[in-house]
């Protein structure tokens, strides 16, 4: 069992579009994953401007990969550095602590990421 970062079982953070390194909704990772994708977030249109400026476009559909492109509002898990800098930019997009990986937590501390946490 894989835990969250919060030290309860990690909860998946979106199914619809399939999220996550493996696809399968959590944001859970493996060696082979050089981003790191451990980070559930909320796009917001702030968040979504940076990353496409930074090269990595969410918002344009990808119809080939069944990916239909993020909006405001959408669950996706990110890359620990990308949120990481966002956050440096003051645009990181707020996160679901239940569904992000406890590995989060050799990256940054809980009580940063708490600062984002979605509100219950």
């Amino acid at each position: 069992m894989q835990l969250n970062v919060l030290g309860t079982a990690l909860e998946p953070c979106c199914v619809d579009p399939a999220t996550g390194y493996f696809r399968d909704g959590y944001c859970r990772t493996m060696s082979q994953d050089t981003g790191t994708h451990i980070v559930c977030a909320i796009m917001t249109s702030d968040f979504l401007n940076y990353t496409r400026l930074k090269g990595n476009d969410l918002s344009t559909p990808i119809p080939h990969w069944q990916f239909p492109g993020l909006i405001a509002g959408s669950k996706w898990c990110l890359c620990i550095s990308r949120w990481l800098e966002a956050e440096k930019a003051g645009v990181a997009p707020p996160i679901v602590l239940e569904a992000t990986l406890d590995k989060a937590l050799k990256y940054t501390t809980l009580a940063l990421l708490k600062k984002y946490k979605v509100p219950s």
